[in-house]
């Protein structure tokens, strides 16, 4: 009985001996998933459908990733979360994360794919308030958040479209009550994301016709928008994981591309208040303006153009002083655990 015992035994060792030099793990390796915490930059809403569909869809798992997304309070806060460690991944501002590489240099935080190639950062008003273009904002009230991604290119915005930032007033207001304060005509205009912000006064019954909305990216402000950025350490020690949520993440990406009315649900389900129609809105506008683009439409999704990632970081220079050279492209974004060309590919 030992004998046979032993047999089997040797059998075992041999077939998982076999395994681990086929494929380089053994089993229990190969059954293993790595955890990753990810942050969006804000509420389950329309846009966060890219993100949501994988987990649904079992994307994430089928690639050896087991992942958890939580809300935040903006596109400035994934940074702050990732850079500590708190989480692994997140989606935020890659502006923000070049200010923040730059005050903190010690921390090689760096983004991995470029999800916003045309950034929503916005001015929202209302013409019955006098807004119509970015000069008509003088003289007039602003209503901005302080972790506002919309509010930290304001700076460029100024700049580039010469208002003179003194006949502006600025009021610090919180992100619940932007919108109604707009509504309401408390301020005249507010910074913000164009989809966010137009479907809430939509939402809040200010008149289509009423709201203006001047979108940075088409007077001057020539960003990149939010990507999805990665913790240096965990990088380091998981580069598989990051390869395999990116994978994951692009077959969703895709997915709610082509069928947005079934991506959404991927929010619904997990935010109660939520009207279809308005996410539905939402996630079509942030599709049409800030996603697929032409370069996405030539280059496929999630990497940079050089070039323009180099004049981008130049504009920032002309109103925040860095305190260190001013950042490469490769400083920044790294494109090594971007999925294949082919699988990136606008269909």
């Amino acid at each position: 009985m030992r004998t046979l015992n032993a047999g089997r035994a040797g059998i075992l060792a041999g077939l998982m001996l076999a395994a681990t030099l086929t494929t380089g793990v053994g089993f229990t390796a190969a059954a293993a998933e790595t955890d990753i915490k990810f942050s969006l930059d804000f509420k389950f809403e329309g846009p966060s459908a890219p993100f949501l569909v994988p987990l649904d869809k079992g994307y994430y798992k089928a690639e050896g990733v087991n992942v958890t997304v939580d809300t935040a309070s903006g596109s400035l806060e994934p940074i702050n979360r990732v850079a500590s460690g708190t989480y692994d991944m997140g989606f935020g501002d890659i502006n923000s994360l070049i200010k923040f590489r730059d005050a903190n240099p010690t921390v090689p935080l760096k983004a991995v794919f470029m999800v916003y190639n045309k950034p929503p950062f916005s001015i929202v008003g209302r013409k019955s308030r006098g807004i119509s273009d970015p000069k008509s904002l003088e003289g007039k009230k602003l209503g901005a958040p302080a972790p506002d991604g919309a509010y930290a290119q304001w700076p460029i915005f100024v700049e580039a479209n010469k208002i003179d930032a003194s006949k502006v007033t600025i009021e610090n207001v919180g992100f619940p009550v932007r919108e109604p304060m707009l509504a309401a005509g408390q301020v005249d205009a507010i910074t913000g994301f164009s989809f966010s912000s137009f479907i809430n006064l939509k939402d809040k019954g200010v008149p289509v016709d009423d709201i203006v909305v001047l979108l940075m990216a088409d007077y001057g402000v020539n960003l990149y928008g939010n990507a999805i950025i990665v913790n240096p350490k965990f990088a380091a020690e998981h580069p598989d994981a990051v390869k395999g949520f990116l994978r994951a993440f692009v077959k969703g990406l895709k997915e709610t591309v082509k069928s947005p009315a079934t991506a959404v649900d991927s929010v619904l389900k997990r935010n109660d208040i939520a009207k279809k129609p308005t996410e539905l809105e939402r996630l079509t506008m942030a599709i049409r303006d800030n996603i697929v683009t032409p370069e996405v439409n030539a280059n496929g999704y999630g990497g940079i153009d050089e070039a323009r990632f180099s004049k981008a970081i130049e504009q920032i220079g002309l109103t925040y002083k860095f305190k260190n050279a001013a950042p490469k492209p490769a400083d920044i974004f790294d494109a090594s655990y971007l999925p294949a060309a082919d699988a990136r590919k606008f269909e």
